[in-house]
This record gives structure tokens, C-alpha cells and sequence, in this order.
């Protein structure tokens, strides 16, 4: 890395509108020919370049976002979201035929969602769109790619996409979406990924594995020499780094929200934004680890993926002394 590199982060991948519907209850089907009475219907932004990309500005980070949309008043939306969070939005890309990736959001009285979801131009981005990226990849110090699970026309070249931006001498950070891809898909990336941490579903759906440190043992026989760890929900996180041919692991707990749980949308994506923070930051893993916890905790008292997310001075009082 050097000084010239005045992005933090260029976030790639899915970004999408969102349309918040609640209450709906989410126990018993909705069935046909019904009237449900909500409250005002929001549009948000969703998705990883949206979700964590926000994130990440909102913690003081440079940031500039890539994904492809349709061209149609949903981009629009994204645009200006993205735009107004003082994020970079000149990689973010018209498709010619494909609609901008929508999702349909209903959020019961706890806090829970379902989706409905429509794909759109996200999942036509390839290998030849990463290669469009040149010049934002050497302007960046990471880059962070996602949803794997959800790019179904990058993931048969995930592998040399990522090594497209590790050549061009930024660190590289994958997520996992959906159901979280396959371990085809995922073995020729690990090798250029400086950072990856799955939800444990996704990790369990990718290996057949359900225990966390066999999970990462694992990503590390198929070559992964970075952080590599597993989000467990509510029982936290745990974390690790390879070091003078050790591997250090760190168990990061799931911190209290501030405010009562309204919506746990995003969660994973505001975690994962705090961590990249931390890590931009230099923090050690532990503490880089506290500040995602801190996150995390912010985005699910707010509606939506990224209505909560505070400034890096409040995040880092959540987080702990040592987080700050």
C-alpha cells in the first residue's frame, strides 16, 4: 500500500432498492385477498455496496462503489443515496437491458424478514467488469467483493477476479450472500482473500461443517492465509489470523444494542464495515473485532440495513475504550 491510495475501500457487488413493509406478521401465510394494514412504506438501499459501503463512510471511510444497475428511477434512488453519504458512485454502471436489483423487505413486530427479491443487473456482472475496474483498484487500499451466492455471472471466475485485485496491490475482502455459494466457486478465490468471514449458515451450507474452527481449518487447506473467521449470530463472532506460522484466534461476543432491537436487517453487512474500519484503522483483531460487534449492534435498532449506523467516535463507545 502506499500513500497515493486515497480510497479506503471500493465496494463491488450487489446493490439494491429496498421496500420496507411493516408489520407484517411472519408466523401464519398471508394468504390470498387480504387488506394488511402497515405503517408508511419506506424505500432504502440494500445490498453490499450499499449496506457496507455506507458503513464504512459513516465510520470516516473513503469509499467509492461498482455494481451495475438498470435504467430506470431505482438507480436513481441508489445514486443518490450512495452520493449523499459522500461515496464515490462513478464505477456504479447502467445495464442496457437488465432492471436495477430490487427487494421487497416485510419485517414482522420482532424484528425478523422475509424477502422477495428480484436479482436484476447485479448478477450480470463478470470477470470483464472487474477487469473495467483498473483504476479504481489502484487507487484502494481493500477491496471487498459481494454477495458469493448471489453474482451467479462473476462466481465461475471468482478466482481470477480476485487475483485481478490483489495484482493491482489491494488488500481483498469476499462475502458471502443467500445461501452463500459453493466451495467450487469459493477454493480458487481463498488464496487472494485477505479477508473472510461468513455467516456460520453459509459456512455450514459451503463445507458440510458445523463447527467453527473445523470451518476455518478448512478455508485454510484450500489456501487462505489472511483473517479468516465465522459470524455466529447473537453468540458473536470468532476470528483469526495467521502469524509467524501460528494462527491466533479471537472470539468477539455480540455486544448490546443501545436501543431496543427493531429490525435486524443488514447486520451482518454493518459488521462486517466496522471490521474493515478496525483493520483500516490498524487496531488489532481483537479491537478491529469489538468495533464490527459495535456496529452490528448500532444497525439493528434502526429500520433498514443502514439507518442506525453512527459516526466513528460514537461506534468506538459501544465498542470499548480499547475499540476507540
Amino acid at each position: 500500500m502506499t500513500t497515493s491510495r486515497d480510497i479506503d475501500c471500493l465496494v463491488c457487488g450487489t446493490c439494491v432498492a429496498d421496500i420496507l413493509v411493516r408489520p407484517v406478521g411472519l408466523n401464519e401465510p398471508i394468504g390470498g385477498g387480504r387488506l394488511i394494514h402497515v405503517d408508511p412504506i419506506e424505500v432504502v438501499t440494500g445490498g453490499i455496496v450499499c449496506n457496507t459501503g455506507i458503513g464504512l463512510a459513516r465510520l470516516g471511510g473513503s469509499v467509492a462503489a461498482a455494481s451495475l444497475v438498470g435504467r430506470d428511477p431505482w438507480a436513481d434512488v441508489i445514486r443518490g443515496r450512495l452520493a449523499a453519504e459522500g461515496i464515490d458512485t462513478s464505477p456504479v454502471t447502467a445495464h442496457d437491458t437488465l432492471g436495477t436489483s430490487t427487494t421487497a423487505v416485510l419485517i414482522d413486530p420482532g424484528g425478523e424478514r422475509s424477502f422477495a427479491h428480484h436479482g436484476g443487473a447485479p448478477y450480470a456482472m463478470d470477470f470483464a467488469f472487474i477487469q473495467g475496474l483498473q483504476s479504481h483498484l489502484a487507487r484502494s487500499r481493500w477491496a471487498l467483493f459481494g454477495y458469493l451466492g448471489l453474482l451467479p455471472g462473476l462466481e465461475p471466475e471468482l478466482g481470477k477476479a480476485m487475483a485481478v485485485a490483489k495484482q493491482a496491490g489491494c488488500l481483498v475482502a469476499l462475502e458471502t450472500g443467500g445461501a452463500g455459494g459453493t466451495l467450487e466457486q469459493l477454493a480458487p478465490a481463498l488464496p487472494h482473500v485477505d479477508l473472510y468471514v461468513p455467516s456460520l449458515d453459509e459456512a455450514v451450507h459451503q463445507t458440510g461443517l458445523t463447527d467453527p474452527k473445523a470451518i476455518i481449518h478448512c478455508y485454510r487447506e484450500l489456501g487462505a492465509t489472511g483473517i479468516v473467521g465465522v459470524k455466529l449470530g447473537t453468540k458473536g463472532a470468532v476470528l483469526t489470523e495467521a502469524s509467524g506460522g501460528h494462527e491466533a484466534e479471537v472470539h468477539v461476543p455480540c455486544l448490546t444494542p443501545p436501543n431496543p432491537v427493531v429490525d435486524t436487517t443488514g447486520a451482518g453487512d454493518a459488521f462486517l464495515a466496522g471490521l474493515l474500519t478496525g483493520l483500516l484503522r490498524e487496531m488489532p483483531l481483537r479491537q478491529a473485532g469489538l468495533l464490527a460487534a459495535a456496529n452490528a449492534a448500532y444497525c439493528v435498532t434502526g429500520y433498514g440495513a443502514t439507518a442506525a449506523l453512527c459516526d466513528f467516535a460514537t461506534t468506538s463507545a459501544l465498542a470499548g475504550p480499547t475499540a476507540g
